[in-house]
């Protein structure tokens, strides 16, 4: 993966050759109709279509983005849509082709253009494990598809956004340069934050989470998720047991759930390591304010 920095300075350079009028409202009836796959994507399309775009979102609250089927007015809605932003999450692999025969003037961007996507590693709860055991776990690893959780991963995904939006509607590219400039510089801000908040932490200091779902955070701010489940697998009792030695060793008191997931695991982690379960949504559509607050909750746990 390319440095953190360059992807940073590469956003920021971008944003200052870009206009800072502000954008002109739209009248109800003009806005482009788009659609995304998950609620922290209408976060970023909102912040540089503005008043100019009509979001849906196709994986509702509180639905897996890995498992999540389409309802029929979803489907119907994909009918009036201009835009499809796709974000690579699981259930695109099977859908993006049918959304795309049900309705071919409609264009998708892929806003993970340009990321290279690091291995969804499970991690080796046994420090005794063998070599077959570590061969086997290189084979299934899987390609993370949350690159949302991490603000450098997110200025390339705006630039995506942005040349979508441009593409199919031309007319009003300057509002769209002009938030797109302001929301990179509101990245850029946060990265730093984030950096300064963990500044202090050792490179490495681990985090438990039951979904692996920060990985790219973990990425960017030096730290290291442990996680309990793995390819929507629940850990065996042997792993289990591994996890709560690991656990006790780190003196790891918090386990990070999310909503969408069984919290089961994580409470007898808890219950036999006298710590306690913290919610952490990956999904949740006040993008920033919920990092600020996720990293709160890491940077509490780690002290």
């Amino acid at each position: 993966m390319k440095k953190k920095s360059k992807i940073v300075l590469l956003a920021m350079s971008l944003s200052c050759l870009l206009s800072i009028s502000l954008p002109v409202p739209a009248p109800a009836g003009d806005r482009l109709p788009v659609i995304v796959s998950i609620l922290p994507q209408k976060y970023f399309v909102q912040k540089i279509g503005g008043d100019r775009v009509d979001i849906s979102v196709m994986v509702l609250p509180g639905a897996n983005p890995a498992t999540y089927e389409p309802k029929p007015q979803q489907m119907v809605n994909l009918t009036k849509s201009k835009l499809y932003f796709a974000i690579g999450v699981l259930f695109e692999t099977h859908w993006l082709k049918k959304f795309a025969g049900f309705n071919p003037q409609m264009t998708i961007v892929s806003t993970q253009s340009g990321i290279e996507k690091i291995s969804m590693k499970a991690h080796l709860h046994n420090e005794n494990e063998g070599k077959e055991d570590a061969k086997t776990a290189a084979h299934t690893e899987i390609k993370d598809p949350h690159i949302w959780l991490a603000p450098p991963l997110v200025m390339l995904q705006a630039r995506n956004i942005l040349e979508g939006l441009l593409k199919v509607d031309p007319q009003h590219g300057e509002t769209y340069k002009a938030n797109y400039g302001r929301f990179v510089r509101e990245l850029v801000d946060l990265d730093l934050k984030l950096i300064k908040q963990f500044k202090d932490s050792a490179e490495g200091t681990q985090f438990m989470v039951y979904h692996p779902a920060w990985g790219y955070f973990a990425w960017a701010y030096g730290l290291e998720q442990i996680p309990i489940e793995m390819e929507g697998k629940n850990p065996t009792p042997k792993e289990l047991q591994a996890l709560i030695g690991m656990a006790k060793k780190n003196s790891i008191k918090v386990i990070f759930v999310q909503p969408q997931f069984s919290i089961k695991s994580a409470n007898t982690i808890a219950k036999e390591i006298g710590g306690q379960v913290m919610f952490a949504d990956p999904l949740a559509l006040n993008w920033a304010e919920n990092l600020e607050k996720v990293a709160a909750g890491f940077e509490s746990a780690m002290r």
